[in-house]
């Protein structure tokens, strides 16, 4: 088991979406990660979801993420509390990002971004573009668990030669979000295109921040050197605004090394 892991997708912050009910539990959930490993942690509620509030960038998530952090940093929680936001993709997003409304991942450039689970492919290459074309980089939010990854897999590799990192949920090998999704999470996994394993927290009793348990199990079937690329030190750079590692694409790791498995990394 490695020593540490980083979190870049959590709900953490209390009442201000689906995620942690109130301080309480917000920081049983901190507690709870720092236990299983993670030394750092992003509040990433919810953000620019049509219909609601916005959640957007103010006021209001500075006051809550500076309550939460004190009270973890009161409490002698070993663990980082850093700021961000999961943003709902929408076609005015680019504008949202100009007006300054939108959180970026601990201020870096890397922009969390999730979509309708049965959202058009079309729209979501252009989203991603547009932000792109921005200095942004976008990382997408628990890709396994969109229909149009899983019907249309050559949209990964199409993200992948972008430089746009693939981010997964731990619950997704649990079968956590159903088959069809843990068998995508999986050949993400075996094809080398998975960037980043997060939580996506949720609460401290289902979908919690512990990421020992998922570490552990694949553990018994991916190289360590791949794990604490995609559980530590890709996470600790998009935190830190800088370039990530990524794995040569399977195929060519066999056609260089005649067919033996083995780790070849580029940063991206």
């Amino acid at each position: 088991m490695m020593e540490k892991m980083i979190d870049i997708h959590a709900h953490i912050l209390p009442g201000i979406d689906d995620g942690a009910a109130d301080i309480g539990e917000a920081l049983h959930m901190a507690r709870m990660a720092a236990d299983s490993g993670v030394t750092a942690i992003a509040a990433t509620p919810h953000c620019n979801i049509p219909g609601s509030n916005g959640n957007y960038a103010g006021r209001e998530y500075r006051e809550l993420f500076r309550r939460v952090a004190g009270a973890a940093e009161q409490a002698e929680i070993p663990i980082q509390i850093l700021p961000g936001a999961e943003v709902f993709a929408t076609w005015d997003l680019p504008e949202l990002l100009r007006d300054g409304k939108i959180l970026t991942l601990n201020g870096s450039r890397y922009l969390l971004v999730e979509f309708a689970f049965d959202e058009d492919p079309g729209f979501a290459g252009d989203v991603l573009d547009r932000i792109r074309a921005m200095n942004l980089v976008p990382v997408i939010a628990h890709a396994e668990r969109y229909e149009f990854v899983r019907e249309i897999p050559g949209i990964l590799q199409e993200w992948r030669e972008k430089h746009y990192p693939i981010q997964v949920n731990k619950g997704s090998f649990h079968g956590r979000f159903g088959r069809r999704a843990r068998a995508a999470a999986e050949y993400m996994m075996k094809e080398r295109l998975v960037s980043v394993i997060a939580s996506d927290a949720h609460g401290s009793y289902q979908r919690t921040p512990c990421m020992k348990d998922t570490y552990q199990m694949l553990q018994e079937n991916y190289p360590e050197k791949y794990l604490q690329v995609i559980f530590e030190e890709n996470p600790r750079r998009i935190l830190k605004n800088q370039k990530l590692i990524r794995c040569m694409p399977k195929q060519k790791l066999q056609e260089r090394t005649g067919g033996r498995e083995c780790e070849v990394f580029q940063r991206a």
